[in-house]
């Protein structure tokens, strides 16, 4: 990317150095950058601190601050970083400088445009979310094996419509599949002894972060 490039900006709400507490990189030490904004309201959101505010930095700021942290593994999350267009030019930026970049994103927009360094974890959002209907399905043939979807799991009538979801589109055979419970919604136990019953090829985990330091903001 042209060093003039950096000069473009994006709305930031944090840039924090944390353990990846979720998908297959966790454990990790990893820089977090996370972008403001976000066009859906899903019902059990947990970073809602994020759809407003932040600051503005440039392209070569939020590098540098990527910098001061000890780890070559990044994480591009939000909200909804791909709302702004600059995200684009920041992810392709990280891969140019070295880092191991996975995106998070809600599954709402094209990832079709996205440095295809980049691990892509796509939320597919279940009919607890209030938002099943902003999935944009033309992103599943673009997965890859680098790519992972993730699945928030609220109640039995969640579970059910996901298992239906990853045996019509066949999704384990493209990408790794998480299956994740809402804190305090969903008990993960039971969540666990559905997914062992009927078998399903899919990766059961409770974000990390949350059992380390709980719902807490820069963690």
């Amino acid at each position: 990317m042209p060093l003039e490039s950096t000069a473009a900006t994006l709305r930031i709400s944090e840039i924090f150095f944390s353990l990846q507490g979720e998908a297959a990189r966790i454990g990790l030490p990893s820089v977090f950058i996370r972008l403001t904004g976000c066009p859906l309201r899903c019902a059990w959101c947990d970073t809602a601190y994020a759809f407003t505010g932040g600051e503005t930095l440039t392209l070569a700021e939020i590098l540098a601050r990527a910098r001061a942290c000890p780890t070559r593994h990044v994480c591009v999350t939000g909200g909804e970083p791909l709302a702004q267009k600059n995200c684009l030019a920041l992810l392709t930026l990280l891969c140019d400088q070295g880092y191991d970049a996975a995106l998070e994103t809600s599954g709402a927009l094209d990832i079709g445009e996205v440095d295809a360094r980049v691990a892509r974890i796509l939320d597919l959002k279940t009919p607890s979310s209030g938002e099943v209907d902003k999935i944009r399905w033309e992103n599943l043939p673009l997965l890859t094996r680098r790519d992972e979807i993730k699945i928030v799991i609220a109640d039995r009538a969640d579970y059910d419509w996901a298992t239906a979801r990853i045996r019509e589109h066949e999704l384990p055979a493209r990408c790794g599949v998480l299956f994740s419970p809402v804190q305090g919604r969903q008990d993960a136990t039971e969540l666990a002894e559905w997914i062992l019953a009927d078998g399903l090829d899919v990766r059961f985990q409770i974000q990390l972060h949350k059992q380390l330091w709980g719902n807490m903001q820069g963690k």
